[in-house]
């Protein structure tokens, strides 16, 4: 079975950014995805469609086709009053915060001092082109309930 909308696709990866370092990694086969369903980011999604278990390809991304460019709008100084006091603010540590359209994003804190806070909503990715090393490991239909729901159940996939 080919890949295709509405298929429940099995596969491991390797991504590497384009200095060849491993940024993540799956095993075993456990990484499920419904296709067509913008599950996976749309430039590995596009490149699986049409292939079959079995196969193995190496896929480039642009940042515009994975995690987007980076958007220095995103990037906010806020008080650090706006914490709660027991939080554990350091660069790096990750937070939820809604944004002024009242989504939640996550932001990524960038700097902190006595007073502020820097967070940055981008996605850690934003703006790096990618390397994905991929093997198909089952390609099935979904079932209407997965479809239904817009993402995977069972193994791999999301467990109600």
């Amino acid at each position: 079975m080919q890949i295709d909308k509405d298929t429940v696709v099995t596969f491991n990866y390797t991504l590497t950014d384009s200095e060849g370092n491993v940024l993540d990694e799956s095993q075993d086969g456990t990484f499920a995805y419904l296709h067509g369903a913008g599950n996976i980011i749309p430039g590995l999604e596009r490149e699986l469609t049409g292939k079959a278990a079995g196969d193995n390809l190496t896929v480039n991304v642009a940042p515009e086709d994975g995690y987007g460019l980076r958007n220095d709008e995103l990037k906010k100084s806020v008080p650090r009053s706006m914490f709660d006091e027991s939080a554990d603010i350091e660069v790096g540590a990750r937070f939820q915060a809604e944004a002024n359209d009242g989504r939640v994003l996550a932001v990524t804190v960038v700097s902190v001092d006595a007073e502020n806070v820097v967070v940055d909503g981008n996605h850690p990715l934003a703006g790096v082109a990618l390397r994905f090393v991929v093997d198909v490991v089952n390609v099935r239909p979904a079932a209407q309930e997965e479809i239904a729901h817009g993402h995977v159940h069972g193994p791999g996939g999301h467990h109600h």
